[in-house]
């Protein structure tokens, strides 16, 4: 998914803070070839693994910025795309979600790792 996270001050952001990303063993795995240890980037919250917010804000994100862009997790790549427990949405937290069109693709890709976290993935009522 593409979003333009450029604004007039720099780059947005908003997304990195208390963020509750979840991780796939394949993200700790590609995150961990960089150098860091699972420990200190990640948390387990309810059986998930989730990217560690340090002061509010992701482990990663330094001077509004992804220190791991090129090597982000998966649902970092497909946000705003979110699911709501019914449906793939665009999240409104996102200050760009009105530019935002959610292809079907990205929602496969949502609602593929959704299951690759949890093993299952509900849809509707």
């Amino acid at each position: 998914m593409k979003v333009n996270c450029k604004t007039k001050n720099g780059f947005c952001g908003n997304c990195c803070y208390n963020t509750e990303m979840l991780l796939t063993e394949e993200d700790v795995r590609r995150i961990e070839s960089l150098g860091y240890r699972k420990e200190e980037f990640s948390v387990v919250v309810d059986g998930v693994r989730r990217l560690r917010n340090v002061n509010g804000k992701c482990f990663f994100l330094e001077n509004n910025m992804c220190r791991i862009y090129e090597h982000r997790p998966e649902g970092c790549r497909l946000y705003p795309a979110v699911y709501n427990g019914r449906d793939i949405i665009v999240d409104k937290f996102c200050p760009k979600w009105r530019e935002i069109k959610i292809t079907e693709s990205d929602k496969k890709a949502l609602l593929k790792l959704i299951k690759k976290i949890y093993g299952y993935v509900k849809l509707g009522d």
